[in-house]
């Protein structure tokens, strides 16, 4: 597995940059988990203290003891450290049936543990950065024919700050506006994403941990960012 890029070092953390593709944690049928892989670059075992979708890349805190890990646990749960987020999206979010270029999207999402399940309320803000289309081909089904006409793709470059930290929050709210992210195979829009993945070699789940800021003591902070991975150009 290749090497995680570390971004900062500290007695307590390390801010990472994880790759998609990676899951977090270990489990049955998991291999090169990202906790067990990380552990071996590093050479000791480092704790989790939040999580991304094995599908999303970007910034994570990871802590380097339990001590550090339950520290960092409780300062992500007072929103202490500032998760920001950037997702390529089919469409632009509509509320209330408009079309719009910020705005809050207030949703429940479902938990589920076992055969039990629950809903758990949801916030996510958003900020429309830009819109673009991209005509592509349609066939009628028969591989010789010429296409039988061509369809226009709109996408949104989209920034998130979350208000909430449910599982797949971001995606399921994105999809419930009318905006799913590209590449969403579970929760997106499966004709548009096979049409995204023929034409335009999108492949990956187009969502990034893109912005990390964490307190630093003394009532200051510091601020990571990083660049979109190449896959996300189009």
């Amino acid at each position: 597995m290749q090497q995680i890029p570390i971004l900062f070092e500290d007695d307590e953390i390390f801010v990472i940059n994880k790759p998609a593709g990676v899951a977090v944690q270990g489990g049955e049928g998991i291999a090169h988990p990202l906790d067990e892989e990380f552990s071996k670059q590093v050479g000791f075992r480092v704790h989790l203290v939040h999580r991304l979708d094995k599908e999303t890349c970007g910034l994570m805190v990871v802590a380097k003891n339990p001590a550090a890990a339950s520290k960092w646990i409780d300062l992500i749960a007072s929103k202490q450290v500032q998760k920001e987020y950037t997702a390529i999206c089919f469409g632009q979010p509509l509320i209330n049936g408009k079309k719009e270029k910020s705005g809050t999207i207030s949703g429940s999402v479902v938990k589920k543990n076992g055969k039990n399940q629950r809903e758990q309320s949801a916030v996510t803000n958003f900020t429309l950065e830009k819109s673009w289309s991209v005509e592509v081909p349609v066939f009628s089904g028969n591989p010789e024919e010429e296409a039988s006409k061509l369809v226009m793709l709109e996408f949104s470059k989209i920034h998130l700050r979350l208000g909430t930290g449910r599982m797949h929050q971001i995606r399921i709210h994105l999809a419930s506006v009318g905006s799913p992210i590209c590449g969403d195979d579970k929760h997106g829009n499966f004709k548009l994403n096979k049409l995204a993945k023929k034409h335009l070699k999108i492949k990956s789940l187009l969502l990034c941990s893109s912005k990390l800021t964490i307190p630093t003591g003394g009532g200051k902070s510091r601020a990571f960012e990083i660049d979109l991975p190449d896959y996300f150009q189009f």
